[in-house]
């Protein structure tokens, strides 16, 4: 399996780092081995803006449950992601960004998981931000995919949204949309004949607001919702690996 390689910004200066030259430091130097028969690789990854007053121990603590469920004591032990080529969890101190591109071996219980580290996110997060989660299909063998057999791999994607307010979620929320739409709907006409398009997705979010605006679940979307992506990863091939 290739994993290209990713620029590697700054990290959060804490006790237990590696250095990684000038360019900066990565939380953490332990390696954790994969857990034995976890039916999927997961891939967590997504770039949440964070409040300035945001310190370590916050940052630990809101991420305890990815940490915790990778087998670590700590952050610093568990930052690193399961493959060396990705950065794993990363804090860019100078423009406050939590960066992650981090894969640990698991189950469905790893849901529990995300739904928890949103939860804690979303108090320290200083605008919204989605989070992109891919569960791929441990047992299946890439070379199947030649063979026509790729729909029989479980994989699944999905998104999750943080951030400060539900209106900052549905604005993150109804970026993506739009930028979907327009993609889409650029091959059979010209920008400047959308404007209609862009305001009955503005009014459908306004629904939404209006009657979510009290939920605990904006952060949560239902199960297998693609957000910006599209569905889940069944049915229509396997979605690349580690593609960003």
């Amino acid at each position: 399996m290739h994993h290209p390689s990713r620029p590697r910004p700054f990290a959060f200066e804490c006790p237990s780092q590696r250095d990684v030259g000038n360019k900066g430091q990565q939380i953490g130097k332990i390696r954790f081995m994969p857990r034995y028969n976890s039916p999927f690789e997961i891939h967590v990854h997504g770039e949440v803006p964070l409040r300035a007053d945001v310190g370590f121990d916050q940052l630990q603590e809101a991420l305890k449950p990815l940490w915790k469920y990778a087998g670590a004591k700590s952050l610093a032990d568990g930052a690193a992601s399961s493959y060396e080529e990705e950065p794993g969890i990363r804090l860019d101190i100078q423009a406050h960004l939590l960066q992650m591109c981090w894969t640990v071996s698991g189950d469905e219980d790893f849901r529990q998981a995300l739904d928890e580290m949103c939860m804690a996110l979303n108090d320290l997060a200083e605008s919204g931000a989605p989070i992109e989660v891919t569960f791929y299909d441990a047992d299946f063998d890439d070379d199947d995919e030649e063979t026509g057999s790729a729909d029989d791999a479980r994989d699944d994607f999905a998104m999750y949204f943080v951030g400060p307010t539900p209106a900052a979620i549905m604005q993150v929320q109804r970026d993506l949309l739009v930028q979907d739409t327009i993609s889409l709907m650029e091959r059979h006409f010209d920008a400047s004949e959308l404007g209609e398009v862009v305001a009955a997705v503005d009014k459908l979010f306004e629904n939404r607001f209006n009657s979510l605006l009290n939920s605990m679940q904006l952060g949560k979307p239902p199960r297998g919702q693609g957000g910006s992506s599209g569905g889940s990863g069944h049915g229509g091939g396997r979605k690349p690996r580690h593609l960003h």
